[in-house]
């Protein structure tokens, strides 16, 4: 079962049990999907879709902030409910040995040598790593590690 039909059928099931913070967060995310596909006039595979989510995700981190400042406790339960089942739909994330170990590995394939490389590894563990960790802390241990 493809991605895109697990969320179909999430959505079904939150229909039967009634439960509407889950059933609105997830018609927002097969809205975002179809948006996505109308757009740009392709039918979604499943790394496009967990793009998606991860882009969703990082749409509702500032204002969980932002809201926090401002002692809206209400809105940041909200936000971080959506999170919550959005990252339902993510892959399994890697350990921080795993993805150290990733980076070493690239290092070596790339031949890296220096920070000059460093957009050489990153599109080596993007293909990697896509979905399976945060891309924003891996660049920074990529940067760490060439630095050496």
């Amino acid at each position: 079962m493809s991605l895109k039909d697990q969320i179909t059928e999430d959505m079904k099931s939150a229909m039967r049990v009634k439960e509407t913070a889950r059933l609105g967060t997830i018609r927002l995310l097969l809205a975002a999907i179809k948006q996505r596909e109308v757009d740009d006039r392709i039918v979604l595979d499943d790394a496009a879709i967990i793009s998606t989510i991860e882009k969703m995700i990082k749409q509702r981190k500032d204002p969980i902030s932002q809201f926090e400042k401002a002692g809206r406790d209400d809105l940041v339960a909200v936000e971080s409910a959506e999170m919550v089942i959005l990252q339902e739909y993510l892959p399994a994330q890697m350990s921080d040995a795993e993805v150290q170990a990733a980076i070493a590995a690239a290092i070596a394939s790339t031949g890296a040598s220096g920070a000059q490389d460093m957009g050489k590894v990153i599109s080596v563990l993007k293909g990697q790593l896509a979905g399976k960790a945060d891309m924003c802390k891996v660049s920074g241990l990529v940067k760490a590690a060439l630095a050496k």
